[in-house]
């Protein structure tokens, strides 16, 4: 059976991008850079908002406010080219551009409950706010992990990721600083159905 992650990079605010920052909020170090390198071969999920996004920066387009890629972006785009990539969209159309990209119309939920069922890898979420969420929602996701970087984008923060998100419990499985400081946090997630309420006694 498949195991699946939910990976977050955030601001330590909980924004997954700021406007006008570049990629890691140019604060990635040589730690964190080795790490991602050491990181398990998967397949990835996303939504066609992500798909759209980063197929683009594969194809060359820079980012917003950037005159060039940096080298650790640039690197990050190409490992994700050769990954292969689940993508779940109703308004994308075949063939996809970006290669190793499977186009998945069905709903996501039970398409990734079945993939979780007949595979035996590692499946992981790569932005995609709503999908995540989703999958939160319906029990699928094993690990939660967060690495949140130390900046605060309270006036240019996009992409809220906790807002519409139930009740979690979170059991801690990992946790480390890369670089002295960005900080990752990693948990098994419970979604609750109503807050935990106290010895009545």
């Amino acid at each position: 059976m498949s195991e699946l992650l939910v990976d977050f990079i955030t601001s330590l605010d909980g924004y997954a991008s700021g406007e006008g920052w570049p990629g890691f909020w140019g604060l990635e170090g040589p730690e964190y850079l080795a790490w991602l390198g050491e990181q398990p071969e998967a397949t990835y999920l996303m939504g066609a908002n992500t798909y759209r996004l980063m197929s683009g920066f594969a194809a060359g387009e820079v980012p917003s406010g950037q005159d060039e890629f940096r080298p650790e972006e640039e690197a990050s785009v190409d490992e994700l080219t050769q990954a292969s990539k689940v993508v779940f969209s109703s308004s994308l159309k075949e063939p996809l551009t970006w290669a190793n990209s499977t186009l998945v119309r069905d709903d996501a939920v039970e398409a990734v409950r079945a993939m979780k069922t007949s595979g035996s890898g590692l499946l992981s979420t790569i932005g995609s706010l709503s999908l995540c969420r989703s999958l939160l929602r319906a029990g699928l996701v094993d690990r939660f992990r967060v690495v949140m970087f130390p900046v605060i984008t309270g006036a240019t923060g996009e992409e809220r990721i906790y807002d519409g998100y139930p009740d979690v419990a979170l059991e801690m499985i990992e946790h480390r600083t890369f670089d002295g400081r960005i900080q990752l946090v990693e948990y098994k997630p419970r979604v609750l159905e109503h807050p935990p309420l106290g010895d009545p006694a």
